[in-house]
């Protein structure tokens, strides 16, 4: 099995002991997002591969000893680092340079083929337009281009949960096809440069025309490999849409542990994120014993074993 930890919530971020703690304990259990009483049961020793994906891993660093010691499997770190001001970012605008400094570390400490940037999402604004995000890719890339391999970019989808930051927050405006050109030609400029590779996720223009590899966040090329190299014969399955979904997705087949309106951070821009008050409410909720990331078990839950 390959967990993914976590695209619901910044698991690495807010909730480090208790991963840790769910690995000591050997299982961790999460809830059915569309049933609420439908428990999956994965137990580690099922667990062939983790993609961490995070905002700001620093929390976590302290936890990487015993992560390795308990876990001999392949480990690969997305960390997103975008441009956005408090206006966006209420939470993790100031510590863009400790966010650099972990991935830095994470490189020596993984290779830095296991570390992909994440600049996503493109939003566009009066105040974060063309201009802006050619610049700060610019300057972001520069600053760590010998600590990642690969680089993930996608564009602003207006989710249904997000519309109603939009008015007050995002204030979006449309790229051009004028405009995505030049930014899709600068930031393949910008990239190979120093020999990363750089790639879409979740849009049907893969921008292939410019440059842009074909790739996925975790392709079936790259965790064949990884899973190789650590003797792991795990079957791969390809990544299904979600009912409603229609995005263009390349990966592998990957478990989420995560939960929706968990994640502290209140970017206005997230998915995941859709009632701020239940946000708070769910981190009260948290209990770093508990098997679960919200909340405990109910004498009504019905577990069931997962395995892949």
């Amino acid at each position: 099995m390959i967990l993914f930890v976590s695209g619901r919530t910044d698991v690495l971020s807010y909730y480090p002991k208790w991963f840790i703690n769910r690995i000591k304990e050997g299982f961790i259990d999460t809830r059915n997002p569309f049933n609420n009483n439908l428990l999956s049961r994965i137990y580690f020793k099922d667990v062939d591969l983790i993609l961490f994906c995070s905002k700001n891993p620093h929390p976590f660093i302290k936890y990487l000893d015993e992560l390795d010691s308990l876990l001999n499997i392949p480990k690969v770190f997305h960390i997103t680092l975008t441009p956005y001001k408090e206006d966006i970012e209420p939470v993790i605008s100031n510590i863009k340079q400790i966010v650099i400094d972990d991935i830095k570390y994470l490189a020596k400490r993984y290779r830095k083929n296991n570390i992909f940037l994440r600049y996503d999402p493109i939003l566009k604004n009066k105040k974060y337009n063309l201009s802006y995000h050619l610049k700060a890719f610019n300057k972001l890339i520069n600053l760590i281009y010998d600590s990642i391999s690969n680089v993930v970019i996608s564009f602003m989808d207006l989710y249904k949960n997000t519309y109603k930051n939009n008015e007050k927050y995002l204030r979006l405006e449309d790229f051009s096809n004028k405009e995505i050109e030049i930014l899709a030609k600068e930031f393949k400029k910008i990239t190979s440069n120093f020999n990363i590779k750089i790639f879409t996720c979740g849009e049907k223009n893969e921008l292939l025309e410019f440059g842009f590899n074909k790739g996925a966040c975790l392709s079936f090329e790259y965790a064949k490999k990884l899973l190789d190299l650590y003797q792991r014969n795990y079957k791969l399955e390809k990544q299904t849409a979600r009912k409603g979904e229609n995005i263009a997705c390349n990966c592998v087949k990957m478990c989420d542990i995560g939960s929706y309106n968990s994640c502290l951070s209140m970017c206005r821009y997230y998915y995941a994120n859709f009632n701020e008050d239940e946000v708070k409410a769910n981190y009260l909720m948290h209990n770093d014993d508990s098997s679960l990331l919200i909340g405990n078990l109910k004498k009504d839950d019905i577990i069931k074993i997962r395995k892949k």
